[in-house]
């Protein structure tokens, strides 16, 4: 009985987590990450906490795998997937969020 309220409890604190991490879209407002040409995340001011390494990392696998899902769809490449997704995410960017120019330097709107 104990062993399985510890497991209920565990299980609880787990599908909480997401919860307790920051979100994408905190982390743009706080000016931490932004988009970038090639279609992923960046962080704006390197190293970057843990969490906002690992929120970039998450993003951006799940953006990859979204994009080359697309590209094998439409019989493309991903990098035109990528350059097309960067493109629109700048433009779609709310002021005061970053945007990595192509000079490589972070600009804010």
């Amino acid at each position: 009985m104990r062993m399985s309220a510890l497991f209920a409890l565990l299980l609880l604190c787990i599908a909480a987590l997401p919860a307790w991490a920051m979100s994408l879209e905190q982390a743009k407002n706080q000016g931490l990450v932004g988009e970038q040409a090639s279609g992923y995340l960046g962080i704006v001011s390197p190293p970057g906490s843990r969490e906002v390494r690992d929120l970039v990392e998450n993003v951006n696998l799940r953006r990859k795998d979204e994009y080359e899902r697309i590209a094998a769809r439409n019989g493309i490449a991903i990098t035109q997937v990528e350059q097309l997704a960067g493109k629109r995410a700048i433009e779609r960017s709310p002021r005061g969020h970053f945007v990595r120019l192509p000079n490589g330097s972070w600009q804010q709107l």
